[in-house]
């Protein structure tokens, strides 16, 4: 049954108009990163009239960005690796495991993503602050382990939700497969039950990534000057005398090419990983 002509149209017409919403702020971004301050706070214009690198280079020094892409990079990083490997171990004790409170602990991982994160802000500042004076020294409170602790208690709910359900696709065959073979559990778990589990484990790596790379309502208040992570740190172009908008365009163009190389380079198993997770 061929495609009637009216839909083929009337679908370029969206497929156009989404294109539109998502590449004219994209190229707005870029011509702005590529225009003098000056040219930038005038009369607005589609293409710089003397286009140079040199927002690029100032973003460095106008503010410690170095610094801050390190700790996002680190906090993001951290808080990735352990959100994956316990969500791993508690994923499969889910999914191949019949133990009392089985239920109960689904459902409590699974009812968290129904409460908005700022509720948790409160609890977890005072948390932090009294382990501080308990420890007595500054271990949580504006640290990056304390970053990484909060980003963790983010991911880790929906990352273990995800890899539950998609370790009961694959065959519990492969398991007593292994054990037959004289692995343990954890060696039937690493050695079988991962690497075929490898696109759930990317998407939530991914997810877990993406979710702490452009938080904003946390890290701006567990956060100082020394542990300020990027999506706060461009804030600090925008002084009491000036905005530096063509710093701030092209800073927001560096700190998103992380996000893009990586969904660039693991899209196939993001996309079969999220697939297969929310089927199951």
């Amino acid at each position: 049954m061929r495609e009637p002509v009216s839909f083929r149209v009337f679908r370029w017409v969206v497929v156009l108009v989404l294109g539109a919403f998502t590449l004219v702020p994209l190229y707005v971004l870029l011509s702005s990163s590529l225009k003098p301050l000056g040219e930038v706070q005038g009369e607005f214009r589609w293409w710089p009239e003397h286009p140079t690198f040199r927002p690029f280079v100032d973003i460095w020094s106008t503010v410690p960005l170095a610094r801050y892409f390190a700790n996002s990079l680190v906090v993001c990083l951290v808080a990735t690796l352990f959100s994956v490997l316990i969500a791993i171990f508690a994923a499969y004790a889910v999914s191949r495991y019949r133990f009392r409170g089985r239920s109960l602990f689904s459902g409590a991982v699974l009812s968290t993503q129904m409460i908005p994160g700022i509720l948790f802000l409160l609890p977890l500042f005072l948390i932090f602050v009294n382990l501080d004076k308990t420890l007595g020294t500054t271990v949580f409170y504006q640290t990056r382990v304390g970053l990484i602790v909060m980003y963790m208690t983010f991911s880790l709910p929906f990352a273990i939700w995800m890899l539950a359900g998609y370790l009961d696709g694959i065959p519990r065959d492969l398991d007593e497969a292994a054990r037959v073979d004289g692995c343990s559990a954890v060696g039937a778990l690493f050695r079988v039950v991962l690497p075929a589990a490898r696109p759930g484990v990317v998407a939530v790596a991914v997810y877990a990534f993406m979710t702490a790379w452009g938080e904003i309502l946390f890290a701006s208040q567990m956060t100082n000057t020394e542990t300020r992570t990027l999506s706060i740190g461009l804030q600090s172009y925008s002084t009491q005398i000036n905005v530096y908008w063509n710093q701030v365009m092209a800073a927001s163009l560096v700190v998103s090419l992380p996000i893009v190389l990586v969904f660039l380079l693991l899209q196939r198993y993001l996309v079969a990983g999220l697939t297969a997770g929310a089927v199951k």
